[in-house]
C-alpha cells in the first residue's frame, strides 16, 4: 500500500520524504481544506515537486474547498501550473471545479476528497463516473464496510489510518460557518466541536490510530493509507510517517514503542479504533490533556530524522575507463532513467595504478544525496591513473542529471477551454414556489398541504414507505412529493432503501431530494428524478451545470452563499433554496458523547436540538430558526423554489411559519438567525 503523509509546510514534507512517505499530500494558496496550515507558495510547489520527485514520492495537490464563481480562475490557474510541474493528482471537493479540470486538463489524475462524503459503493461509482482515479472514504466506515467497497470498487480507493477524527463526516458540517462565519468546507474550520457543550466534550472524538491492521487493510486491497496532519508540527509528521512506514516496509505492525512513539507524538488520551471495529460509544471520545504533550528532547530526536539527507533511491553504476577514452560513468535507477557523465581521459600510471576497488570506493560516496548504490560494474584498463577529484566530478555530474531526469515533468495536454458561464435557462420572474420539508409525520396535515399547493411536500422515505395513507392525502390536495434520502446510506443499507424507493414509487412519487452523492447514485439506479440538496456543496454556476449534464432536475444552493450571490448565479437547472428552519450542523454517525441526546448547551446557554437519524445517527441542528419571511431577497434571487425546513417544530407551529410567511410578518422574537445568507463566509 502507499503510504500518503501530510505536509502542511516545506519542512513538514522534508519530514514526511526524509522518513519513507511514498506520497505527501499539500495544499497552495486558498482553496485547500486546511488554510490555516502554513501551506505553499506557487515557488514552494515548484520546489516541492522536484524535491519529491527526484525522490520518488508522489506529490497530490489539495483543491479540496468548494468554490464561488470569482475564485474558480484562480483555482484554475493554480491548476494549470500544478499540471505543468507533474504533479501526480489534484484532490477535489467541488464539482464545477472538478469537472473543469477534467476537460482542460485531461491527463492530470483526480482524486475525489474526503470531503465529498464517499461512504459506499455507489458514492465510488459516482466518482469513477467523472474520471476521478481515486477515492478518499469517510472515516465513520467499519473495516467491513471498507472491505465490501475495495472488493467492487471500479477506482482505487484511499482510507485514513492516523490522526483527528471529525464529529461530523466530512463535508457535511457547517457548525464552524454557522457559529463563527469560518467555513469547513472552505478551509478554515474553527473547530467548535472541541469547545464544552452539555459540561462535557461530547463532540471531541479521540484520534483514530489503526495501527495493529494495516496488513488487514492491504488484503482487503486498500490502495493507500493516510496520515491526517497538515495542522501539526513537522516532528509529529517525522514520527508517525517513520512508524507506518517501517511496518508497511517490513511486512508488520507496528511495536509496542513505536506505539508509544505515536500517542507521545500527539494523541486525546489515547487512541481509537472504535469505527473501524463497529464499536461505537463513549469510549471514543476524549480530549488533549497536558500530559499527553512530549517533552524538547522527544522532538529534537524528531527533527534529527530529516535534518540531513537519507539515501532514498537505489542506483546501479558503470564505469568505463579505458586508456585513450573519455571517462563514462552510467547511472542507472529502477525507474529506467539513465544518466551519463564524461570526463577527461585517464593519464599513464606513474607510480600505483588505478584499481577496480579504488575505483569503486570513490563512485560510492553519495552522502549527501538521495541515492544509494546496490550494484557497481567497473571496466578498467591497466595501468590507469585518475585523480580522486575527476572521479568525484563525474559521480556529481551523473547523479546531477539523474535528479534531473527523475523531477522532469510529464508531458501532459491543456485543452484551451474557456471558463464560459452556463446559460441561465431556469431563472422565473414570479417570486418562487413553496416545498415544505417535514422529519416526522407528525408535523403532517391536511392544511399544511394545502398551504404547499403548487409546491411540494419532501417527507423521509422510510415514512413514505411505512404510511401510504399520508402520501395520498398530501397528493388529494394538489401538493407533490419527494422522497427524502438519508444523508448516509451504508452499502449493507442500500437494499433497505432501495425497497423504500420502490414502495414510494408504487405510490406515485417520483423525485428524490439527495444530500450526497452516495444518495443521489442510488436513487438515480431506481429511476428517481434527482433534486439535490444542500449538502451536494452548490457555490458556483459550473456545478450548477454539472449537476444539469449529470441528469438532475433541480438543485438546492448551500446556505453557506450570501443571497446576492445567489442572484447572480447562472441557472441552467431550477435552483432552491433553504428559507426557513433550524439549519443542519451536522450529520453524526453517532450521538454526541456516545449516548442518545436530545440537545447540547453551549458556554453561552445556546441551545442545539439534536435529532434522530436512520440506523442510530444523528443530526445537530442550530440552536436557531434561519427566519427570512420579512426580507425581500429570497424572492428576488432567481429562485424557483423556496424550502422550509421543519425539524422540531409542532405541526402549529409548522402552519404559524407559513402563515408568517404570507403575510411578510416580522419576527416575534429575538430567537432567530439570518444565516450567512447576509453574512460573508471565510
Amino acid at each position: 500500500m502507499e503510504l500518503l503523509a501530510p505536509a502542511g509546510s516545506p519542512d513538514a514534507l522534508t519530514a514526511a520524504v526524509q522518513n519513507g512517505a511514498n506520497a505527501v499530500y499539500l495544499g497552495c494558496g486558498d482553496f485547500n481544506a486546511r488554510r490555516r496550515a502554513k501551506n505553499f507558495t506557487a515557488e514552494d510547489l515548484a520546489w516541492a515537486v522536484s524535491y519529491c520527485h527526484g525522490r520518488g514520492v508522489k506529490v497530490y495537490l489539495t483543491l479540496n474547498t468548494l468554490l464561488a464563481d470569482k475564485e474558480l480562475p484562480a483555482a484554475l490557474e493554480l491548476a494549470e501550473r500544478a499540471n505543468g510541474l507533474g504533479v501526480d493528482a489534484v484532490l477535489v471537493q467541488d464539482l464545477g471545479l472538478a469537472a473543469a479540470l477534467k476537460g482542460r486538463f485531461p491527463d492530470l489524475p483526480l482524486h475525489g476528497s474526503t470531503q465529498m462524503t464517499v461512504h459506499s459503493l455507489a458514492g465510488v461509482e459516482f466518482c469513477a463516473s467523472l474520471g476521478m482515479e481515486r477515492v478518499v472514504l469517510s472515516r465513520e466506515l467499519s473495516g467491513d464496510a471498507i472491505a465490501h467497497i475495495c472488493q467492487k470498487s471500479p477506482i482505487e480507493i484511499e482510507v485514513f489510518v492516523h490522526g483527528a477524527l471529525c464529529m461530523c463526516y466530512s463535508g457535511q458540517c457547517y457548525l464552524s460557518a454557522l457559529v463563527g462565519t469560518r467555513s469547513g468546507n472552505r478551509g478554515l474550520c474553527a473547530q467548535p466541536c472541541r469547545l464544552p457543550y452539555n459540561g462535557g466534550n461530547p463532540l471531541s472524538l479521540k484520534d483514530m490510530s489503526l495501527a495493529g491492521h494495516l496488513r488487514e487493510l492491504q488484503e482487503m486491497g486498500v490502495a493507500c493509507v493516510k496520515l491526517e496532519g497538515r495542522m501539526k508540527r513537522p516532528e509529529y509528521v517525522a514520527v508517525v510517517t517513520a512508524v507506518y512506514a517501517a511496518a508497511l516496509r517490513e511486512g508488520r505492525e507496528p511495536t509496542q514503542a513505536e506505539l508509544d512513539a505515536l500517542r507521545k507524538a500527539f494523541s486525546r488520551s489515547g487512541f481509537t479504533q472504535g469505527y473501524f471495529r463497529g464499536e461505537k460509544g463513549p469510549a471514543m471520545f476524549g480530549t488533549r490533556a497536558e500530559a499527553d504533550a512530549p517533552d524538547e528532547g522527544f522532538y529534537a530526536a524528531a527533527r534529527a530524522t530529516y535534518q540531513k539527507e537519507r539515501p532514498l533511491v537505489d542506483v546501479v553504476m558503470e564505469a568505463l575507463i579505458h586508456e585513450g577514452a573519455e571517462l563514462r560513468l552510467t547511472v542507472r535507477d529502477s525507474a529506467g532513467h539513465e544518466a551519463t557523465a564524461l570526463g577527461l581521459p585517464p593519464e599513464a600510471a606513474r607510480t600505483r595504478p588505478l584499481t577496480e576497488e579504488d575505483v569503486g570506493e570513490q563512485l560510492s560516496k553519495t552522502g549527501g544525496t538521495p541515492y544509494r548504490v546496490t550494484g557497481l560494474d567497473v571496466h578498467l584498463s591497466e595501468g590507469l591513473s585518475v585523480p580522486k577529484s575527476a572521479l568525484n566530478s563525474l559521480r556529481r555530474a551523473a547523479l546531477e542529471e539523474l535528479t534531473a531526469l527523475r523531477s522532469a515533468p510529464p508531458k501532459r495536454r491543456t485543452e484551451a477551454l474557456p471558463l464560459t458561464p452556463p446559460e441561465s435557462l431556469c431563472a422565473p420572474d414570479a417570486p418562487p414556489a413553496w416545498s415544505v420539508s417535514l422529519t416526522s409525520l407528525g408535523q403532517f396535515t391536511p392544511a399544511l398541504c394545502a398551504a404547499a399547493c403548487g409546491g411540494s411536500v419532501d417527507l423521509p422515505v422510510h415514512l413514505i414507505a411505512a404510511h401510504p395513507g399520508a402520501v395520498q392525502v398530501v397528493l388529494d390536495n394538489g401538493a407533490q412529493i419527494r422522497a427524502v434520502l438519508p444523508s448516509v446510506i451504508w452499502d449493507a443499507e442500500g437494499d433497505e432503501v432501495r425497497r423504500q424507493l420502490r414502495a414510494a414509487a408504487a405510490l406515485g412519487v417520483s423525485a428524490a431530494l439527495v444530500n450526497t452523492w452516495d444518495a443521489a447514485w442510488l436513487a438515480k439506479s431506481e429511476g428517481f428524478a434527482l433534486h439535490g440538496d444542500c449538502g451536494l456543496g452548490v457555490l458556483n454556476s459550473q456545478t450548477l451545470q454539472a449537476l444539469r449534464e449529470l441528469g438532475f432536475a433541480r438543485a438546492t444552493v448551500s446556505f453557506e452563499q450570501k443571497l446576492s450571490a445567489v442572484r447572480r448565479l447562472a441557472k441552467p437547472l431550477p435552483l432552491e433554496a433553504v428559507v426557513y428552519g433550524r439549519l443542519p450542523l451536522m450529520t453524526l454517525e453517532q450521538f454526541p458523547g456516545g449516548v442518545p441526546c436530545d440537545a447540547l448547551t453551549d458556554r453561552k446557554n445556546m441551545v442545539f436540538p439534536v435529532i434522530p437519524q436512520p440506523n442510530g445517527r444523528a443530526r445537530l441542528l442550530n440552536s436557531q430558526p434561519l427566519y427570512l419571511a420579512d426580507k425581500e431577497e429570497w424572492k428576488t434571487a432567481g429562485l424557483t423554489a423556496a424550502r422550509f425546513l421543519f425539524t422540531v417544530e409542532s405541526p402549529q407551529e409548522c402552519l404559524n411559519i407559513l402563515e408568517n410567511y404570507k403575510n411578510s410578518a416580522p419576527p416575534a422574537s429575538q430567537n432567530f438567525t439570518r444565516g450567512l445568507y447576509y453574512r460573508d463566509v471565510e
